[in-house]
């Protein structure tokens, strides 16, 4: 090997090395003087028993704000719960989640790039158990999915770590269209009958030049969170869906996240249908199978997705695993505290947190999701309050859409807040 190559290799490990016998010392340190949490023994164990009903959160005035808000973006269905210092103040679903079917708290939704969120803390669960660090290479011969590597014909790609991923600064790009977002373009270029399966796509993308050096800039990658989620895979010796419930949401007590599917056949059991705006116009399926569809349903590879932006599940049981991800109880947490801080660290204005979109110096995190067919916005402030909003309905202008969200939220905290329920519906 060549020098200049063997130093790509060589000074990364020397330096992931030196980060993860720090980062080890630093959590046993915190692990070993926290006590093992407890689940309270009043605790609801189900949050889709039947009990969380429309009927149990209602503030007319708020209530008229949100079905206002539902009919000027023109959206079906949206489902709102509200948590403060970990309790569950306020769950409510409005407008439809299906023909003749009312929206309600325990109706599961796609929540499209809110799912990056999960990864994460999938990835930081790892990190908990000594299996994987920020700091691990993905690529090289100590890399996590070095078996790719043979395909590899950048050397940047061995400067790649697991934080670089997490933070979208991997250096991957999606100028020439994003891979997770274009089965039937890529399916037509490289001849294929069938969406190509994530080895395949991998071993096709990681033979291609990044768009900058890893760590030195960041542009948005969907195909960096379909990266660490082969990453759980490796590393945990499981299926990615499979250890997301048993060592992520199975431990928060969240039994309903799932998978989603692509057409509406593929509709969970409690899930919510899926509809476009007004004008949105058909096109033809991501697959190549129908020359028109309904873009929420058979317009993205929604299965493809897997942990960019492919999981289902209610407000209810999101807002329960945000709360075991917060560094605060009663909620016991189910990531170690020092784990918490790196998750929700502000660095500066430019740079993604991980699995956040976005941690604010004051204690404001933001994650948002949105495609054809739903958006999805949660907002942790620094009171405690958090705010978990998703629909089952594309908006038009989908960007101003988000904001216009946050605004709404704002506005109600500043109008309601005082008048929530002082009660707690994730106890019996």
């Amino acid at each position: 090997m060549r020098p200049f190559r063997l130093a790509y290799f060589v000074l990364p490990l020397l330096l992931a090395a030196v980060s993860v016998y720090l980062v080890r010392g630093k959590q046993r340190a915190v692990r070993d003087a926290a006590p093992a949490p407890e689940i309270p023994v009043n605790w609801k164990t189900d949050l889709h028993d039947g009990s969380i009903t429309n009927e149990l959160s209602s503030l007319p005035a708020m209530d008229h704000a949100i079905d206002s808000f539902l009919q000027f973006w023109s959206l079906r269905g949206a489902s709102l719960s509200i948590v403060r210092n970990d309790s569950l103040l306020y769950a409510r679903g409005y407008g439809q989640a299906d023909t003749n079917q009312p929206m309600t708290p325990e109706v599961r939704l796609r929540m499209a790039s809110v799912s990056k969120l999960l990864t994460a803390i999938g990835i930081m669960r790892l990190q908990d158990q000594g299996k994987v660090f920020l700091e691990t290479p993905v690529f090289g011969p100590l890399g996590v999915l070095n078996e790719y590597d043979a395909c590899i014909r950048d050397d940047r790609y061995y400067e790649m770590t697991v934080e670089h991923l997490l933070r979208h600064q991997a250096g991957f790009s999606a100028r020439g269209g994003d891979v997770m977002f274009g089965t039937l373009r890529l399916m037509r270029q490289w001849g294929l009958s069938a969406p190509p399966t994530p080895d395949y796509l991998v071993r096709k993308e990681v033979a291609k030049r990044l768009s900058f050096q890893p760590g030195t800039d960041q542009e948005y990658s969907n195909f960096g969170y379909l990266l660490l989620s082969l990453v759980i895979e490796r590393v945990s010796g499981l299926p990615y869906e499979e250890f997301m419930q048993q060592e992520v949401f199975e431990k928060a007590l969240c039994h309903h996240f799932a998978l989603g599917g692509d057409y509406l056949k593929d509709r969970l059991p409690g899930e919510s249908r899926y509809y476009m705006h007004p004008e949105a116009e058909p096109g033809p399926s991501f697959d190549g199978r129908f020359a028109s569809v309904e873009k929420c349903y058979g317009g993205n590879h929604i299965s493809g997705l897997y942990g960019a932006g492919g999981w289902v599940g209610s407000t209810l049981e999101l807002a329960r695993l945000v709360c075991a991800i917060d560094g605060h109880g009663p909620v016991p947490d189910i990531l170690d505290p020092f784990t918490v801080q790196q998750m929700t660290a502000y660095f500066d204005d430019d740079t993604f947190a991980l699995g956040w979109l976005d941690c604010r110096p004051d204690g404001e995190w933001t994650r948002t999701g949105s495609f054809s067919g739903t958006s999805a916005l949660i907002k942790v402030y620094p009171d405690g309050e958090m705010w978990i909003l998703i629909t089952n309905t594309s908006a038009w202008r989908g960007s101003r859409f988000t904001r216009n969200t946050a605004q709404l939220f704002q506005n109600l905290r500043g109008r309601f807040s005082s008048q929530l329920p002082s009660r707690d519906l994730f106890r019996k």
